[in-house]
């Protein structure tokens, strides 16, 4: 099965579970076409058919319920509930049980992807370290949630850019349209702080690899300020397609609810939709997103701990694991799945976008 097999067969069985809004799924293909980076964001489902052969040895690492998604774009920030801000993985839409190694080594393929197309400025050798380093400190201290309060200026300065200024940030909702069919009324409400609050409902597209699915946000104000709330449609794991077995995917709440992480109190799942607050400080963090001067090494390093705060329920088994790992391991991996996902996606540049 190539790249355009599998996204015929893909899509076909996500339109056999949710209602599928094709404009969307077309944006997507382009948006796939775009660079090697955009393509790794939008394929998951091609991901977890590719990683066990381009990395056989790495597979019978211990399974752990994982991100999957993973990337370095998957991550933001929110509010929890005691309203401090948090950092840390934005989306976990694709949650299930694979080897541990597969969360850092999709990281770590992220990340030198980026650094191909000059997005990022660090050797291959040098973020595998950090990412590394990030995850095994974190790992050996039992997770640590990333509360930017007193601690970790430094990223709070990341977060909260200019780019991110509520000026920048609203307008951007203005111009959406108006959405019609299915609305999900009562997922939207429950998250708004006065159900019988007035809102309007717009239809939004966002992301790579959620394309496809109905996502709509609902746009109101309260006590004379701006708020949002998005739900997009819930599709169980591309882990499930690609293995063929149900019993991979892992329920993303219980997932979160496991993390060592300060929780958003507002990310649910209801029927049959993810719920979630949009603000300018609740929301993914893109590359160009942020500011031009950036510790990038530390930032990694910062990624890697934040994976590891979802791989905590079984830390002994991984160190042990990790210790016989041999030297450069994640880079030589991460390299391999970087070269497999280039040449994927020239394939679909040339005969699927």
């Amino acid at each position: 099965m190539d790249i355009l097999e599998a996204t015929r067969e893909y899509e076909r069985w996500m339109a056999a579970r949710i209602s599928i809004v094709r404009p969307d799924l077309a944006h997507k293909h382009k948006r796939m076409a775009e660079s090697a980076f955009v393509f790794l964001r939008g394929t998951f489902y091609r991901w977890v058919q590719l990683w066990p052969g381009v990395c056989d040895s790495l597979v019978d690492a211990p399974a752990v319920p994982t991100v999957g998604d993973l990337h370095v774009e998957n991550f933001g920030t929110w509010r929890d509930v005691e309203g401090r801000l948090v950092w840390g993985v934005n989306d976990v839409d694709e949650a299930c049980s694979l080897p541990y190694t597969a969360d850092l080594v999709r990281l770590a393929t992220s990340a030198e992807l980026a650094s191909r197309e000059s997005r990022f400025d660090v050797i291959p050798g040098d973020l595998c370290d950090a990412i590394l380093e990030g995850y095994t400190t974190s790992l050996e201290r039992g997770g640590r949630p990333f509360v930017l309060a007193e601690n970790r200026r430094w990223l709070r300065r990341i977060a909260l850019n200019e780019l991110r200024d509520p000026a920048v940030y609203w307008p951007k909702f203005d111009v959406l349209p108006s959405a019609s069919g299915e609305i999900p009324h009562a997922a939207l409400r429950s998250a708004l702080p006065d159900p019988r609050l007035p809102y309007r409902v717009a239809r939004r597209v966002a992301g790579v690899g959620s394309l496809g699915r109905r996502r709509v946000v609902a746009l109101g104000e309260w006590l004379g300020a701006r708020i949002a709330r998005e739900a997009k449609a819930w599709l169980p794991s591309a882990a499930v397609w690609a293995t063929g077995r149900t019993s991979i995917a892992f329920d993303a709440s219980k997932l979160l609810a496991r993390a060592a992480r300060a929780p958003d109190p507002f990310v649910r799942l209801q029927g049959g939709w993810i719920v979630r607050r949009l603000a300018p400080d609740c929301s993914r963090i893109e590359l160009n997103d942020l500011p031009k001067v950036r510790d990038e090494l530390k930032l990694l390093q910062a990624m890697g701990a934040e994976t590891a705060n979802f791989h905590v329920s079984t830390p002994r088994a991984i160190r042990n694991d990790l210790k016989r790992r041999p030297r450069r391991w994640l880079e030589r991996a991460s390299s391999s799945m970087a070269d497999a996902v280039d040449a994927e996606w020239r394939r679909w540049v040339k005969h699927g976008a």
